[in-house]
């Protein structure tokens, strides 16, 4: 067996967010003579060599391919293209091996949806990739974007659940050409995505755009996250978006994304918003539950617009994000005692993983240009997974 650089093994785990005693405890190593730790710091240090079952484990555990145990030096941190996220550096530290993993993964799978569509030559430009500027008004890039979508905000609104609206939505995206995925957490609810360390994320790829949404933001806000990527997509800016609003690009996309949802003229209709804080809420909670579009939005068209103050807002986002954490806490709590369960697994994966991106691995697959394999690596599945998933409903 070739020899492992034990710097790799340190790489692998750093690039991981593990520190030695969770990365220990998760490869189950270790006993009652020498603590677990001491064992794999070893390993680390080149005192013991890997065994090919730990490698293995290490594999699986640190989301890298085995072949990447047999690299000579560890390789160059990959780029997530920009950051368009505001940080506390102990926030940013603790959460970049995660984010940098999802976004490893995601690039992974864009490239490869690429090739298939290459194979399938069906791999046309897209036009409006890239098409606007930062010099654009924010009225002429929600323009541009609602026509190619051609989005109907009567129709957004027909929808009976805020999960049809962003569904709707959503089919217009991915019609344009946008495969859209809905993505939290790196495989178990352990690894879940604070929004704050990100919101959503844009691959602005001239052929296959991806556009990645956090799942555990509150559904509410998928929407205006779907539209806030779709102008990065626009102004052809591949990168990761968390919940601020401080650099001018992220501002431009929100004020677009808010534009579309809430035009000014209808927020002209929203009256009575005081100082009162509870007072307004409700009102605000009304106005967005008729508009299928979340209370933040809300607030921050009429912090926009001036009609409240900078301390107000910041007051109405605590109360709504207070609110959403107590409606999360209520429903998990509501779906554990549930005797029947939620949807079975390929509905959930069918959901996350979206139609256009199903679409092309099943048409792929029919015409063998894709193995079960690969097209797993593609859906996020296993092998043996693929083909119930994408059969056809």
């Amino acid at each position: 067996m070739p020899q492992v650089n034990p710097q790799i093994l340190r790489w692998a785990r750093e690039t991981a967010g593990f520190n030695l005693e969770e990365a220990a405890k998760a490869l189950q190593i270790g006993g009652a003579r020498r603590p677990a730790d001491e064992i794999l710091h070893a390993y680390e240090e080149g005192e013991i060599s890997p065994s090919r079952p730990l490698l293995l484990k290490m594999a699986k555990q640190y989301r890298r391919p085995l072949l990447a145990f047999y690299l000579a030096h560890p390789p160059q941190r990959g780029e997530r293209g920009e950051d368009f996220r505001t940080l506390p550096f102990e926030r940013e530290h603790e959460s970049a091996p995660k984010l940098d993993a999802l976004v490893r993964d995601v690039h992974v799978r864009q490239h490869l949806v690429r090739g298939i569509l290459e194979d399938v030559e069906e791999a046309e430009p897209l036009p409006f990739v890239g098409s606007i500027t930062l010099k654009h008004s924010v009225n002429d890039a929600a323009r541009l974007i609602s026509e190619k979508l051609r989005f109907d905000i009567g129709e957004f609104r027909r929808r009976k659940t805020i999960e049809d609206a962003f569904g709707y939505l959503r089919g217009l995206t991915e019609k344009a050409g946008v495969f859209v995925l809905l993505i939290g957490n790196l495989g178990t609810h352990h690894t879940a995505f604070n929004t704050e360390v990100f919101r959503g994320f844009a691959l602005a790829d001239r052929v296959a755009p991806f556009i990645v949404i956090n799942d555990q933001d509150a559904k509410s806000a998928w929407a205006f996250t779907l539209l806030h990527e779709l102008t990065h997509i626009w102004l052809g800016a591949t990168g990761v978006s968390g919940s601020d609003f401080e650099q001018h690009i992220e501002q431009f996309c929100n004020d677009v994304a808010s534009e579309i949802l809430l035009p000014d003229q209808e927020l002209a209709q929203l009256r009575g918003i005081g100082d009162d804080l509870q007072e307004g809420a409700a009102l605000i909670g009304e106005f967005a539950s008729r508009r299928r579009i979340s209370r933040a939005l809300v607030a921050y068209r009429l912090l926009k617009a001036n009609r409240i103050p900078l301390r107000l807002w910041r007051a109405y986002s605590e109360e709504f994000r207070k609110a959403w954490e107590s409606e999360k806490a209520a429903k998990k709590k509501a779906k554990g005692s549930d005797d029947e369960g939620g949807p079975n697994y390929y509905v959930v994966r069918r959901h996350k993983v979206g139609a256009a991106l199903l679409d092309v691995v099943r048409r792929a697959m029919a015409e063998g240009f894709v193995t079960p394999t690969k097209a797993g690596r593609v859906l996020g599945v296993r092998a043996n997974n693929v083909e119930a998933l994408v059969r056809a409903n």
